[in-house]
């Protein structure tokens, strides 16, 4: 898997829906779409995950399912996500062990990149790289410097996350991130199409 891609979009509550915005995620040709439903019924995250396995099904962009692996494996999505808080990725690639499903961890510091280099995750998460509201305990900042710090010098693929938009991603792209998601930049947009060719053509030409 090529190890740059700039954009990794969780959908989360988007204003314009979870199909329209995996829609325009496939037709940008968005490498990873995930779903994140908290504090959702299951049935009702497993209804939405179908749906939307069946958008990028067949496509180039990868479906992923935050925290529930038993959903990620019933709709065969292409992988699950797991927080420091989740089951183990030992645990889940037992629950999960057919071949080439992706597994990415989030971290939220040195010492858990550091601990993750162990698990082997196809990719983790680094960040927050701001303040975010998305998360009802919301992790401590880390700042451009540590995330940067972290990425250019570990040997897992890295995805930066949290708080970063169109105006932030030339300084997290100048830090070192060949990788980031978003989260408000996209599912906060009237029209999340334009805002994701946005943040992709910022990191073009960063990498041009």
């Amino acid at each position: 898997m090529d190890d740059a891609y700039g954009l990794y979009l969780v959908l989360t509550n988007p204003l314009m829906g979870y199909e329209a915005c995996t829609r325009a995620a496939v037709r940008q040709g968005v490498r990873f779409v995930q779903l994140r439903m908290k504090n959702t019924p299951e049935d009702q995250i497993l209804k939405k995950a179908k749906a939307l396995r069946e958008i990028t099904r067949g496509s180039n962009t990868l479906f992923i399912v935050n925290d529930h692996v038993h959903i990620a494996r019933e709709v065969d999505a292409d992988g699950v996500h797991l927080g420091q808080d989740d089951m183990s990725l030992d645990v889940a690639r037992s629950l999960w062990p057919d071949s080439g499903k992706i597994f990415g961890l989030s971290t939220h510091g040195v010492d858990q990149e550091l601990s993750a280099r162990s698990l082997k995750p196809d990719y983790i998460g680094v960040g927050p790289v701001f303040s975010t509201p998305t998360k009802e305990k919301p992790d401590p900042t880390m700042g451009l410097e540590t995330v940067g710090r972290i990425i250019t010098s570990s040997p897992l693929s890295c995805v930066a996350i949290g708080g970063i938009d169109q105006e932030n991603l030339p300084r997290v792209l100048a830090h070192g991130a060949k990788n980031f998601a978003v989260v408000r930049a996209v599912n906060q947009a009237a029209d999340p199409e334009e805002a994701i060719r946005g943040l992709m053509e910022i990191w073009r030409n960063f990498h041009s």
